[in-house]
């Protein structure tokens, strides 16, 4: 699945629910979910730390929908290495 699918399927799934929530308490159940997979990378499983990964990942999804930003988009930025140094690895 790519982000474009991923933000397509995370719209047709929550994205009126989401959309009902708002942005706000989006952001709040993403540093949620963020504080969940610290504590999974920490003393969790691989599979807790998958689960909590996946979270992270859907959640963001939600805000860049609520935001009307695309995903890729947004990552196309890290497509060429580091941003800042334009270097794999980066040097900066």
């Amino acid at each position: 699945m790519d982000l474009d699918e991923l933000q397509a399927v995370i719209a047709a799934t929550y994205g009126e629910r989401d959309a009902a929530r708002g942005i706000p308490a989006t952001v709040a159940w993403l540093a949620e979910e963020v504080g969940e997979l610290a504590r999974a990378t920490r003393k969790g499983t691989r599979a807790e730390q998958l689960h909590e990964l996946s979270d992270v990942v859907a959640w963001t999804a939600s805000l860049a929908n609520q935001l009307g930003l695309s995903l890729s988009e947004a990552l196309a930025r890290y497509a060429e290495g580091c941003p800042t140094c334009h270097r794999v690895p980066c040097g900066c």
